[in-house]
């Protein structure tokens, strides 16, 4: 049956750690603002142990150690970049790091090392299984509880992506192939190398053989080619003849194999050509979730990063309000729609301004943000503006061309497009071109103090990935991403509270102190008057004044 954690634990007379904590110490490791207090408080008591109740039989398979310290262990993880032996280390023996997660007592036990990775292989099946992510409904609310303890307003929000490659290498056409197949002969095939022809299995032995890496860099062109084609012919036969059809690797063998190849009938095997491989193929056999993109000269193989956050101007905190992770082909101008949907979930505030870069604009993004009155500002449109401004008039086309600053005359085409004649010959321009050039004069004409909400998010992005090594993951597979970047951003969430608590309580000590001088400045006009009747010495008098000032403090 599954049980919550004691959210009231008692402090031990003999081995509450307080107890053992004097003066400044003692002082620092009480303090609320401090990280570790705020942590769990912000944090850790706030988790929903229901949310993960579906993992747990109800007859048996309770989880022998508090849900609210396992999340909280994999967020500190994430959020400080540790390795699990690190991770593990703090937990026993960092003070903070302990009370952190609510252990506050010295004889208080962290969950065993099996425990911390059966939960987390139980929420990955789980998720297999049932395409619920339990990570995002914990985010979502934390968050919201967040969001209203301190008041954050998401009238305006602003969103951002970041191309994060996963922890692969880069293989050329041929390497790719080849590992994929030794994967699968790894795995499977050695076992079921009888049910080959004596020819194929003495081409398989050669490969096996092989290291691709060094047949890539000795051959020439023509050379791989002809291996790739007997490459293609091997992996049909084999494809053929195996009796594990629901095998993950048979799959990407199989998913390899159709991607790279095409055949014209059972005896001939055909490379496709480079251009037409999709960017969606597989980039290694080690990670098959991830994709090729190139961006701004850069090319990945991995996962689209996407965060959305609050950014309205009264907030003394902006919080993360969704996270989206899709492999790297993923368009950012998808991200818009369940990041709006995803975010107002938590937020009490309707939405009424979303700040982004160009790169998010699309048609079906403009009539999403129209119906729910939404207002897209967008900068940093990918691309030169064109050479011609193009503008509607009474229903009527303009054409102006930029560097001559003279109006060249429109022509509707049969197909309603939009014709002009040039030096080199007809230009036509669509409706599309028309909105483009449209959204790019809007964004020229933001005033600048709504065109620069949407830099700050960068900050976010930067945080986000802050840990990782060159931009590459640590980890393989969607999933796992997911969940990587979800206790990232509930991280990077607690930082800015913690932050924000501590300069709220720095400044709430100033304005006592303040307090506490008028108070006394006020009383020593009462005093004065009264003081000049009483005959007292110089020494006597400035007594008397250090008596009432300590007195004063004192009281007040």
């Amino acid at each position: 049956m599954f049980r919550k954690t004691n959210s009231n634990p008692q402090i031990s007379l003999l081995s509450g750690v307080n107890q053992h904590l004097t003066g400044s110490a003692g002082r620092r490791f009480s303090d609320p603002t401090a990280w570790h207090n705020t942590f769990y408080t912000q944090v850790v008591s706030k988790i929903d142990e229901e949310i993960f109740s579906v993992l747990f039989s109800e007859k048996e398979g309770a989880p022998n150690a508090s849900i609210k310290t396992l999340i909280g262990m994999m967020i500190l993880k994430e959020g400080q970049g540790y390795s699990d032996e690190k991770l593990y280390e703090d937990c026993r023996f960092n003070l903070l790091t302990r009370k952190a997660l609510g252990l506050i007592n010295m004889d208080d036990e962290i969950p065993a090392e099996s425990t911390y990775y059966l939960f987390r292989y139980r929420i990955s099946d789980y998720h297999a299984s049932n395409q619920i992510d339990l990570f995002r409904e914990c985010f979502s609310q934390i968050t919201s509880e967040q969001i209203i303890e301190f008041n954050v307003s998401g009238k305006s929000l602003r969103t951002d992506s970041k191309l994060i490659g996963s922890n692969i290498a880069f293989y050329s056409r041929y390497e790719l192939i080849h590992k994929t197949l030794l994967l699968y002969y790894k795995h499977i095939l050695h076992k079921q190398t009888e049910l080959l022809s004596k020819e194929n299995r003495d081409i398989l032995t050669d490969f096996i053989k092989e290291k691709s890496a060094s047949t890539v860099y000795t051959s020439d062109k023509k050379e791989i080619n002809t291996r790739l084609i007997l490459l293609g012919k091997l992996i049909h036969n084999i494809l053929d003849t195996s009796n594990e059809s629901d095998n993950k690797h048979y799959k990407t063998l199989k998913r390899v194999f159709l991607e790279q190849y095409k055949v014209i009938d059972d005896s001939q095997i055909e490379i496709i050509p480079g251009k037409d491989v999709s960017a969606q193929s597989t980039q290694s056999p080690h990670d098959t979730d991830c994709d090729f993109r190139s961006k701004n000269g850069k090319k990945t193989k991995g996962y689209s990063h996407n965060l959305t956050e609050t950014c309205d101007s009264d907030n003394t905190v902006d919080l993360i309000t969704d996270v989206q992770v899709e492999p790297a082909s993923q368009a950012d101008n998808d991200f818009v729609k369940p990041a709006i949907e995803n975010s107002q979930e938590i937020l009490p505030d309707k939405i009424e301004n979303l700040h982004a870069d160009g790169a998010y604009n699309s048609e079906d993004n403009q009539e999403f943000t129209d119906e729910e009155d939404i207002n897209f500002y967008l900068t940093g449109f990918q691309g030169k503006p064109g050479r011609y401004d193009l503008t509607i008039h009474n229903g009527q086309l303009q054409v102006i061309d930029t560097h001559t600053n003279q109006e060249i005359p429109v022509v509707v085409t049969k197909n309603n497009k939009y014709r002009i004649e040039t030096e080199k010959g007809y230009r036509y321009f669509t409706d599309k071109d028309i909105e483009s050039c449209r959204l790019r004069k809007q964004t020229d004409e933001l005033p600048k103090k709504i065109g620069n909400k949407r830099n700050n998010v960068e900050a976010s992005i930067f945080q986000l990935a802050y840990p990782l090594r060159k931009d590459k993951t640590k980890y393989r597979g969607l999933f796992k991403n997911r969940v990587w970047a979800i206790l990232r951003s509930l991280w990077v969430n607690f930082v800015r509270i913690a932050n924000n608590l501590k300069e709220t309580a720095k400044n709430t000590g100033l304005n006592v102190s303040h307090a506490l001088h008028l108070i006394c400045f006020i009383n020593l006009f009462q005093i004065t008057p009264k003081l000049t009747q009483l005959e007292l010495s110089g020494r006597s008098r400035s007594v008397f004044w250090q008596s009432y000032f300590f007195t004063a403090f004192w009281e007040s």
